[in-house]
Formats: structure tokens, C-alpha cells, sequence
């Protein structure tokens, strides 16, 4: 067992840092999030003697990315933790006080006590082709806000607003077209496209959303890790025998990827043989529509998952009853 743990809180400028030690001690330092405060923060943590630190962190948006690939380049233990689960630990521990510092220690904290499993970076090209999905996104949420305008906008200023929306049809456009270049560029991605690919309701870009995530299939150990990922797993709620809440979608997990399965999920429901099979099974069970969807959600990633483990093609045998 590491006796250092680094605890980090990530925001886009800085990073702050408690560093525990042996003794239960802490020693908090700030440094910036770039390249030259990870080196700052390498000699910090040589200064100390915890070079081998077992460092953890929050996935904070994507400001936590470019510091765990460096500390995982030194040797260094690096976990990655679902913000919600130092959250539950918090208040835990009846925390009462947010600042950067408390909550760098208490990551720390949390790693000492829970010694969670270590952080596998992705592969380059899974990164880059992740990159590419999230600018798409950015981008399509961009034309729909500026569309939206366009429609009530006064005239001294919707020449420019329709400007900005060719500009974005051009980008969108241009980026679509890299992520395609660059999955077929690159054999292990283009063979797991195929494999993909043989999914009845499953498309170009969901494909591309599904192999930017869940393309390294050994970052899981099962598939219900994979679903748990995206938040899609189903929270049970009873309490004794009153409180008999319905089973609910846990949401703890990545909000991209359940707003990118949801129209999949509809296509596949209403307008393939085996997502049809499903939906009438479960509406003959009293299922309501929603709960369909999101069981169909939950589904898609188990399947896509599937045959990304096996290197087997989509069988329609196992999904006809």
C-alpha cells in the first residue's frame, strides 16, 4: 500500500493539491494547470519523498485530463473518481466546509481509506476521436442556439447570426468528416466500427460517441461497470415497508453519453425487428414508455459492449424472443 496519497482538486486554472503523509499530516500546495505547474508539482511531491504518491482526482469536465497523463507518466498510481462518490463521502464525514483546500484534502482522504482502482489513460487514438465527438457536440449545440435566435432575432443583427450559422454548417461538417477519416485511419477503430456497425439502430455518429467511450473494452470488467459509466443503471429505492419507491435511472455516470443514446434507443424501439421484440415485451409487462426507453438505452450499451469484447458480429438469433 502507497503511505503518500495526492489528493487533487482540478479546476481550469489551477490545481490544488493535499499531499498526506505517513503520519496522517497534510501539506497543501497550489499549482497551475499546465505543463509547467505539473513540473512545479513533481518537485513538490520529490521534495517530500512521495514520488510514488497514489494520487486521486475528480473527473472534472476534461480540465483533469492533461494532469493525470503526466502523473501516470511518472509511475504514479492515478485514480480518477465520479465527483458524486467524494461528494457522498463528505457528507459522510459531516463535512461542512467547501473550499478548494478542504476538498483537496478530503480526495486524499477518500484515497487513503478507499484505495480506489487506478486510472488506465486511453489510447491516442481513442482520445483524439473522443475529442472530436465532444467539438460535434459543441458545435450542433452552438447552430441549434444560434437557429433558435435566428427565428425572432431583429434585422441589425440577424444578417450576422445567419453568417455564424454557415459558418457552423461548414464546421460541422468539416469536423464529421475528420472523425470519419480518422476512424478509418486508424485498423483497431474501423474494425470495431464494423463490429458495431452490425447493430440494427445504431448509426454513423452513435458509433463514433459509443467507440470514443467504450472502444477500450478493458477499462471495464463486465458490462454493467460499462452501463454504470454512463449512469444508466437502475436505483432501487426502499425504506422498511412504506416506502416502495419505482426503480429510477441513477444518472451517476457520463451526461453525454445517455443524451446521445436516447434518440438510438427510440430508432431502435420503433424501427428494428429486435427493438420491436423488446418493446412489446416490456409494454406487455405493464412497463410504462419511458422506462422502455431507458431499459433500451441500458440495452444498447450491453450489446455494443458485447460484441466489442468478443469481436463477434451482432446475432439477431439471441434477441428474437
Amino acid at each position: 500500500m502507497q503511505n503518500y496519497c495526492l489528493g487533487i482538486d482540478v479546476a481550469k486554472a489551477k490545481l490544488d493539491c493535499a499531499l498526506r503523509l505517513p503520519d496522517g499530516k497534510y501539506r497543501n500546495k497550489v499549482v497551475d494547470n499546465s505543463p509547467t505547474g505539473y513540473a512545479t508539482l513533481r518537485q513538490w511531491l520529490v521534495k517530500h519523498e512521495a514520488t510514488q504518491a497514489h494520487v486521486c482526482m475528480e473527473a472534472t469536465g476534461v480540465y483533469w485530463e492533461a494532469s493525470a497523463e503526466y502523473l501516470a507518466a511518472q509511475d504514479m498510481i492515478v485514480s480518477v473518481i465520479n465527483p458524486a462518490q467524494i461528494k457522498s463521502f463528505g457528507a459522510s464525514r459531516l463535512v461542512r466546509t467547501k473550499t478548494d483546500r478542504v476538498d483537496a484534502q478530503l480526495i486524499a482522504t477518500f484515497c487513503f481509506e478507499r484505495r480506489p482502482d487506478a486510472w488506465k489513460a486511453p489510447a491516442p487514438a481513442e482520445q483524439a476521436l473522443r475529442a472530436l465527438v465532444l467539438r460535434l457536440d459543441a458545435l450542433q449545440n452552438m447552430h441549434t442556439q444560434e437557429h433558435n435566435r435566428h427565428g425572432v432575432a431583429r434585422d441589425a443583427v440577424k444578417a450576422g447570426i445567419a453568417k455564424h450559422l454557415d459558418w457552423l454548417d461548414g464546421e460541422i461538417k468539416a469536423v464529421i468528416a475528420l472523425i470519419r477519416d480518422h476512424t478509418n485511419g486508424d485498423p483497431d477503430l474501423k474494425d470495431k466500427q464494423a463490429l458495431l456497425d452490425s447493430i440494427p439502430g445504431l448509426g454513423e455518429r452513435t458509433i463514433a460517441i459509443l467507440l470514443a467511450f467504450y472502444a477500450d473494452t478493458e477499462r471495464f470488467t463486465n458490462a454493467r461497470k460499462a452501463v454504470a459509466f454512463a449512469g444508466l443503471d437502475p436505483r432501487q429505492h426502499e425504506s422498511g415497508s412504506s416506502v416502495k419507491g419505482k426503480p429510477r435511472m441513477s444518472k451517476v455516470g457520463h451526461t453525454f453519453l445517455r443524451k446521445a443514446l436516447y434518440m438510438p434507443a427510440m430508432v431502435t424501439l420503433y424501427k428494428t425487428a429486435w427493438g420491436k421484440i423488446f418493446r412489446e415485451r416490456l409494454s406487455a409487462a405493464g412497463k410504462p414508455p419511458m422506462l422502455i426507453i431507458g431499459a433500451m438505452m441500458r440495452k444498447l450499451v450491453h450489446v455494443a459492449f458485447g460484441v466489442l469484447k468478443s469481436g463477434k458480429t451482432f446475432n439477431p438469433k439471441l434477441h428474437s424472443t
